[in-house]
């Protein structure tokens, strides 16, 4: 029970990543706050009996961000952990992207990312003197967009792989300024997983040193390192969880 009587959110917990991680934090004895635009029932019908809140909402608003935490604090009375997986992936290339697209990905990957940091962290973490807080940014944040066969539209757009770029940068600029109070931040940057973003995209895994898609479960265990104490020596790190793909 690695995380026992630990408080984590877990933002984007309906499906794919935020999902397996939330039942992984869960089942290693932590409390889990579901964030997500849609309806958790799923993830809650796995946590096998786990204490969890629900908090249904839209990860760019800033009043729905600070009810989250208010809710989170009333409660469970603290928070340890914060798991920034929330996002969208537009597949439109420089040409074709529209204004509303781009900003959808900017501020759901990337603005999010900094709201329930900032919210999190201030007072509450810092008044702790503890805190674990992992990113899920993306290999397209550091190559520039994974590349799916030859299929129009199959890459990741340039709103995502910016928006994922700056979640890098957003790691490595918070695990600078909030190490003095106890608190990491780490990167988790998935490659090409099997998760509701990527359905239907046929990705050639064959240049890959594991030629297969990668699973939300390889992607939690990532996290789950971050997320815990083991970690504690760890910080503004972002670790490549792809198959191999960035070797080179």
């Amino acid at each position: 029970m690695k995380f026992k009587d630990e408080v984590a959110i877990v933002t984007g917990a309906a499906s794919g990543i935020g999902q397996e991680v939330a039942i992984q934090l869960a089942k290693e004895g932590a409390k889990v706050v579901l964030v997500d635009l849609n309806t958790c029932e799923k993830t809650i019908g796995l946590l096998n009996g786990s204490e969890y809140l629900e908090c249904l909402g839209d990860v760019r608003d800033p009043d729905f961000v600070k009810a989250v935490i208010n809710r989170t604090i009333e409660n469970f009375d603290e928070i340890h952990i914060l798991v920034n997986n929330a996002g969208t992936c537009s597949r439109l290339d420089l040409e074709d992207m529209t204004i509303e697209m781009w900003d959808r990905d900017l501020n759901t990957n990337l603005k999010a990312t900094f709201l329930f940091s900032q919210a999190v962290v201030y007072p509450h973490m810092k008044e702790a003197g503890y805190g674990r807080i992992v990113n899920i940014s993306s290999i397209s944040g550091l190559n520039g967009g994974v590349t799916s066969g030859e299929e129009k539209n199959g890459r990741s757009g340039p709103g995502y792989s910016a928006s994922k770029g700056g979640v890098i940068a957003f790691t490595k600029w918070v695990a600078k300024e909030l190490g003095k109070y106890g608190i990491t931040c780490n990167s988790v940057a998935p490659g090409a997983t099997a998760t509701a973003i990527t359905a239907g995209v046929a990705y050639d895994t064959s240049n890959q040193v594991i030629d297969r898609m990668g699973l939300p479960s390889d992607i939690a265990s990532a996290v789950l390192y971050f997320a815990s104490k083991e970690s504690s020596y760890t910080t503004s790190q972002v670790l490549k969880v792809d198959g191999g793909l960035s070797i080179g």
